[in-house]
């Protein structure tokens, strides 16, 4: 039997798990019926991680041990800021350690830890939660799905 090896792009039957090196599973689906369908490059597993798993075949299970750099980089002090509470929900209620997500001018969501809060502002910090950490990514490959027929466009009469 000739099985392929990932590429990016393809869609993946797929079991995984992310914990920081020795530690709990921050999110694991070995327990879940069913693995997730994910596709490479569609935003669902980070690039830093799909990168891993690139030529793997089918079938294939395997735990990479992680380095900061490798996998959520190191924190930027530049994206540990103090915004004006002014900036943020009225109706939301604010707690140190809470993470939320802000809602970017161009549609996009951007998470951030509240570090800080006092007076008329509040500390956050904007790098990724697993930054700084060293990670376990362990992963296993069910299946390489098909790609999907893409029906052809109709033209407009005009």
């Amino acid at each position: 039997m000739n099985t392929r090896a990932v590429a990016a792009g393809d869609t993946l039957l797929l079991r995984y798990a992310l914990r920081p090196r020795g530690g709990e599973d921050i999110v694991s689906n070995f327990d879940d019926p069913e693995p997730d369908t994910v596709t490479l490059g569609d935003g669902t597993l980070a690039p830093m991680l799909e990168q891993w798993l690139i030529d793997l075949v089918p079938g294939e299970h395997h735990v990479f041990l992680l380095d900061p750099w490798q996998a959520f980089g190191e924190s930027q002090p530049e994206l540990i800021q103090t915004l004006p509470k002014s900036d943020l929900p009225a109706d939301m209620e604010l707690a140190v350690d809470q993470l939320f997500e802000f809602a970017m001018p161009n549609g996009q969501t951007l998470a951030g830890h509240i570090l800080e809060i006092g007076g008329g502002a509040v500390k956050v910090d904007f790098n990724h939660p697993l930054a700084d950490l060293c990670i376990e990514f362990e992963v296993e490959i069910i299946r390489i799905l098909p790609p999907t027929p893409t029906l052809p466009r109709l033209r407009e009469r005009g």
